[in-house]
C-alpha cells in the first residue's frame, strides 16, 4: 500500500452496527461467542 492510500484510508469513517440488542436471558453459548467475536472485531477496527 502506498503512502497516499494510507492517507485516504485514515479519512474513511468507521461504521458500526449497534442497533442489535443482546438479551442475556435468552442467549445461549453461541450468542455469547458471537458477541465476544464482534467486540474483538470492533476493537481491531478501531485500533489499527
Amino acid at each position: 500500500m502506498t503512502n497516499n492510500n494510507k492517507q485516504q484510508d485514515k479519512q474513511l469513517p468507521i461504521a458500526k452496527n449497534e442497533d442489535v440488542e443482546f438479551a442475556a436471558e435468552v442467549a445461549d453459548a453461541d450468542d455469547y461467542e458471537a458477541a465476544e467475536r464482534a467486540q474483538a472485531a470492533d476493537y481491531r477496527q478501531e485500533h489499527q
